[in-house]
């Protein structure tokens, strides 16, 4: 599936192929939730990094992580590459070295209509900050960590695969 994307203010447009389209994971860690998710949450779908086309790649700006590791002080800056627009300071897409192949747009960057999911996956839940109610449907998966199924597996176990 072809999908389109655009900052807020326009100055960013892009397009990518994605055979995983549905925007079914809830991200509720600290990072996702600073740098783009008002609801508590963050909504990331997958795609192919070797079909990404950006349009206004000046006005694109990158923000690594700050991480702690579990028991050290010391943070660490992450390898993941979090695309925004420098103007609007919309989230764009996520952009990770360990997995060449792939490239996360934000859902709310998307343009294009993307099919509704049958269920959802909260994920990274130890982390949620205590004001956001998570409203989990009966067949929704709830994960403190990471769940041990890929966006791939999770789309091909529901036979969503386009």
């Amino acid at each position: 599936m072809k999908l389109k994307g655009s900052c807020h203010c326009g100055a960013v447009r892009f397009s990518l192929e994605s055979d995983t389209p549905y925007p079914y994971q809830r991200c509720y860690c600290s990072i996702c939730r600073k740098t783009q998710g008002g609801g508590g949450y963050a909504v990331n779908i997958g795609g192919d990094a070797g079909t990404l086309k950006v349009q206004g790649q000046d006005d694109v700006s990158v923000y690594h992580a700050k991480l702690k590791r579990q028991g050290e002080s010391r943070l660490h800056t992450s390898t993941a590459q979090r695309h925004f627009c420098r103007r609007c300071g919309s989230a764009l897409w996520l952009y990770s070295p360990e997995w060449p192949e792939l490239v996360h747009p934000f859902a709310s960057a998307i343009d294009t209509p993307l099919p509704a999911p049958p269920e959802y996956t909260h994920l990274l839940l130890a982390y949620k900050a205590p004001w956001v109610e998570v409203k989990a449907g009966r067949k929704d998966k709830q994960f403190t960590q990471f769940p041990h199924e890929s966006l791939f597996e999770w789309h091909q176990r529901l036979d969503l695969l386009k």
